[in-house]
């Protein structure tokens, strides 16, 4: 029902920063939660971030507490990442997905319906 399109992703140093938009179009974005999950070769897709339709109340996964901030700004309809203290851990490719209302744990993506094509994020050592 939205159409996210993230930009931002690109190559930094370890302990560098970097900020992801991901740009939602569709009328619907006002009631979707988002969030921001990636996957690394090899290895299975996993959350990251999400944040409420409100943005009252965020979510993050263990290993960005602390180093990663969700935002979104619903008058331009733009999810915001910013990552701080990147590690190489951290490279992926990352994606930004919209939640319907009631759908399921802010957690897991399978309450996510819709996903941007992604954009990567190198930290080098």
């Amino acid at each position: 029902q939205v159409q996210p399109v993230e930009s931002g992703g690109g190559l930094v140093q370890a302990g560098g920063s970097l900020r992801l938009s991901c740009s939602a179009s569709g009328r619907t974005f006002l009631y979707y939660g988002m969030g921001w999950f990636r996957q690394a070769p090899g290895k299975e897709r996993e959350f990251v971030a999400a944040i409420t339709w409100g943005g009252g109340i965020t979510y993050y996964a263990d290993s960005v507490k602390g180093r990663f901030a969700i935002s979104r700004d619903n008058a331009k309809s733009t999810v915001y990442l910013q990552m701080n203290n990147l590690n190489p851990e951290d490279t992926a490719t990352y994606y930004c997905a919209g939640r319907a209302p009631n759908s399921g744990s802010y957690y897991s993506e399978d309450a996510y319906n819709s996903w941007g094509q992604g954009t990567q994020v190198t930290v080098s050592s």
